[in-house]
């Protein structure tokens, strides 16, 4: 599908010229497609994860696995999305330049490659549990913990 700025309104919600990669810790929030409870519900006020809520949590404490860099926090499953801490933690790892992501070309271990990796690993093992395309979780917002940027709606 080609994009039509006209025509699907996306805006980034990303700070500019910000370097993803940088060493820190980032607030992940990220919301189904169309905010469909698709990861479970609330019972007597708890939260109770179905299959698919496992799939993501399992896939969340994956992550270290694909990038040595990252150390996963806390994680908060909802019935339509999901609050997450994402560490980048660069010590022992060579240094390199500051890089920032542009469209196509993504930086390895950079929060916005991670998060792309993450949700194509929820997406492909609930789409293989139900033998369908379809489940999508394309809404990310990352804030920077312990800054003073103001936030970005």
């Amino acid at each position: 599908m080609t994009y039509h700025p006209g025509k699907h309104h996306r805006r980034s919600i990303r700070l500019p010229g910000y370097d993803y990669s940088r060493n820190g810790a980032y607030f992940i929030t990220l919301c189904t497609h169309n905010r469909h409870c698709l990861f479970g519900k609330i019972a007597d006020g708890a939260m109770q994860m179905n299959d698919e809520g496992n799939i993501v949590r399992q896939c969340w404490d994956a992550i270290p696995i694909h990038f040595p860099r990252i150390e996963m926090d806390e994680l908060v499953v909802m019935p339509n999305h999901i609050h997450g801490i994402v560490v980048i933690d660069g010590r022992g790892t060579a240094c390199r330049a500051p890089t920032v992501e542009q469209f196509g070309q993504p930086v390895s271990g950079s929060i916005p490659t991670v998060m792309r990796s993450f949700k194509s690993a929820v997406t492909k093992h609930i789409n293989e549990m139900h033998g369908t395309p379809g489940a999508r979780c394309p809404v990310m917002a990352a804030q920077l913990l312990g800054t003073h940027h103001p936030q970005r709606r």
